[in-house]
């Protein structure tokens, strides 16, 4: 066959790596209980160029399980023993730089996305996503982009663009602790050893910084933003 011909055959000279089987996007599922695993697998293992390579119940499973087996595509649950999804992406991504994590949770609160973005997480993904949504968010975070639910890249938007909030003082913290409680002011206001109308301005003060005007949006926002422990005991 003459130059010409060759050409004329094979014009974009590609036609040997058109013909070389296209490796399949491999993915962990990483997730605590395991009737989602299940589930999960089962949804995926019925789509052609995906892999499920391991599944892992723990935050520190999680990243054995990635080391092992260096997988494209990690979805992280959130909320896990042993580690929870943020430090399991961390940890991750420092034995796998190349592995793309993408968060799949039912918790959208504004610290939960930005300690998952921080962490290094390619996506953010809620548990009610469609089939075909999170089949795409998958292929789209192996090629290297970032997937975001509608819903929490317009929770993100909105936190990045709010001014950063003055830090609480100590004693602020304190009597937001005992509101998240329950409190009433004159039980906060014993518990403390302070008047009741101490604890109004301390809570007036605290309405201020977080830009809010009762006492429900002032625990709620401060939990978003880290400043109180979150429900069960322990910092979002």
């Amino acid at each position: 066959m003459s130059d010409d011909q060759r050409q004329d055959h094979n014009p974009d000279g590609n036609e040997l790596a058109a013909s070389q089987p296209i490796a399949p996007v491999t993915v962990l599922i990483a997730d605590d209980h395991p009737v989602v695993r299940e589930g999960l697998r089962g949804m995926l293992a019925a789509v052609p160029g995906l892999s499920v390579v391991g599944e892992a119940g723990s935050g520190e499973e999680a990243v054995a399980m990635a080391r092992m087996h260096r997988p494209d595509v990690v979805l992280m649950d959130l909320r896990m023993p042993g580690g929870d999804g943020v430090q399991a992406t961390s940890g991750i991504l420092a034995i796998a730089p190349g592995t793309r994590v993408v968060v799949l949770t039912t918790y959208e609160t504004d610290a939960d996305i930005v300690r998952a973005v921080e962490a290094g997480a390619a996506g953010y993904l809620l548990k009610d996503t469609a089939r075909h949504d999170l089949v795409a968010a998958i292929r789209a975070a192996a090629r290297g982009e970032t997937v975001l639910a509608p819903a929490v890249a317009g929770r993100l938007v909105s936190q990045l663009r709010r001014p950063a909030a003055e830090p609480l003082s100590a004693r602020e913290t304190e009597v937001l602790t005992l509101v998240a409680r329950g409190s009433t002011n004159a039980e906060i206001g014993r518990a403390l050893y302070i008047s009741e109308a101490t604890v109004k301005t301390h809570l007036l003060r605290a309405f201020g910084k977080l830009g809010v005007s009762d006492r429900t949006a002032a625990v709620t926002t401060a939990i978003e933003l880290g400043m109180l422990p979150a429900p069960g005991g322990r910092r979002p």
